[in-house]
């Protein structure tokens, strides 16, 4: 009995460390191939630029031997497509990320980083921005990302005191009033282009930044939108646990220990900061934190603690991908990228759904 219990604990140390070679490689493969992307999407554009000037000019910069690129080159990339790559990067991987938290919260494959309620208050503070003051900006940014982002992060903190009751949240009554709250926002949003007609380039600019317009040229915003970023991915690693135990009901996590009302609210701040972060960026953006945690769970499985990376990578890598069509697809004019992202994730959706629909039916 000792021999055939020491023997089955020796087999699941070997799976388990299989699982996480597997898991090592799908990183690192991962991470080479957004590279790959970044520096490819730099390159592609009006005026092509060689990835060997790029790397040159990234590694190099022009103080070491001969110079194989123009200074109109340089600036385009350094003042307009390298910033606009590394934004979409950064709101590809902090939508996917997001799209996992709310995904295990709610233990529901249909939640996105928009299901409570942030997309109407970004939306609401977007078109404030645009409409009524289109020239003012804090720190840096321009007065409609930080407005978006305050909107989306001020929505989601008046969600979560709606729908809490008696020291707890209800997951339905948390829906619910995201989906109420957000509709009463979008709503409002109409109201503001009613009340300033005149302005069709204000409503065409918004109009334009509610289906993805990620626009973006100063490095001080990159750097501190990264900061925002990175710090939400850091805290969500210690939830994956955390979620993995939520995945199996409430009552069993808390059999484990597990105080889920304060995971709850830890859940919702770190999702709702990377969502508001990446909307700051990018607009709303749909499909990318819906389907990207799909197809990673498809890879890898249901264990958090390697969803949340791979699903950061992979988002970041579709959405730079996404971006890189919308701009040269039809140039020299630009389509809004979640045009692109509901034209490929929507179908890719359907797909998955009628897959699962097919073996729910043979089960």
């Amino acid at each position: 009995m000792v021999v055939d219990l020491a023997e089955e604990r020796a087999a699941t140390i070997a799976v388990n460390r299989r699982l996480f070679s597997r898991f090592l490689v799908v990183v690192a493969g991962l991470a080479l191939l957004l590279v790959i992307v970044v520096l490819a999407s730099t390159a592609v554009g009006a005026v092509p630029v060689k990835i060997r000037s790029i790397m040159s000019m990234l590694f190099q910069g022009g103080s070491l031997g001969h110079r194989s690129w123009t200074a109109a080159e340089e600036t385009i990339v350094f003042q307009i497509r390298l910033p606009r790559v590394l934004a979409s990067a950064l709101v590809g991987g902090a939508l996917s990320a997001a799209g996992v938290l709310f995904q295990g919260l709610f233990r529901n494959p249909l939640a996105d980083p928009y299901v409570i309620g942030s997309q109407g208050g970004a939306a609401l503070g977007a078109s404030i921005a645009i409409l009524l003051l289109p020239h003012f900006s804090i720190l840096g940014f321009s007065a409609t990302a930080s407005l978006a982002f305050l909107g989306s992060v001020v929505t989601m903190v008046a969600v979560y005191w709606l729908a809490r009751v008696g020291g707890r949240t209800p997951i339905v009554t948390l829906l619910l009033a995201g989906f109420a709250l957000s509709t009463i926002l979008s709503y409002s949003t109409t109201f503001f282009m009613y009340i300033n007609p005149q302005s069709e380039l204000a409503t065409r600019m918004l109009i334009t930044w509610m289906h993805g317009a990620i626009a973006i040229s100063e490095w001080s915003q990159i750097a501190m939108v990264t900061v925002l970023i990175a710090v939400g991915v850091v805290l969500s690693l210690p939830l994956a646990r955390t979620l993995n135990a939520l995945s199996l009901g409430e009552e069993y996590a808390e059999q484990l220990g597990v105080r889920v009302e304060l995971a709850r609210i830890g859940i919702i701040a770190v999702g709702s900061l990377l969502t508001a972060a990446a909307v700051s960026l990018g607009g709303l953006i749909g499909f990318v934190g819906l389907i990207v945690p799909h197809f990673c769970r498809l890879l890898l499985g249901p264990d958090h603690l390697r969803l949340i990376p791979t699903a950061a990578l992979s988002g970041a890598i579709f959405l730079v991908l996404a971006d890189t069509l919308a701009r040269t697809v039809i140039a020299p004019s630009e389509l809004p990228v979640g045009i692109l992202t509901a034209f490929i994730g929507g179908p890719a959706f359907l797909i998955l759904l009628r897959r699962n629909k097919r073996e729910q039916y043979q089960a």
